[in-house]
């Protein structure tokens, strides 16, 4: 599986998916940190990844609905009581 991290995920994030055998690139590598979130999505598309992030922006499924692209998971820290 192609898979991309967002710039809000580290490289123990990239290195842990590496490790289980899967193909992970982060946008922080690629020069990407601070742009727009339309590049870093074309970017994403381009390369027919699956995106991993902690950005609400792409929770919109609006904007990005599902089965138009591999896929993004959004991951929420577990902060505050529940």
């Amino acid at each position: 599986m192609l898979i991309k991290l967002d710039e809000n995920l580290s490289i123990t994030h990239a290195n842990f998916l590496r490790n289980e055998g899967y193909d992970c690139e982060r946008v922080t590598d690629e020069g990407l940190s601070g742009e727009d979130d339309q590049v870093v999505w074309q970017q994403v598309c381009a390369e027919g990844r699956f995106f991993i992030t902690l950005d609400l922006d792409f929770s919109d499924i609006r904007r990005f609905p599902p089965g138009t692209h591999p896929g993004i998971l959004l991951l929420r820290s577990g902060s505050g009581s529940s």
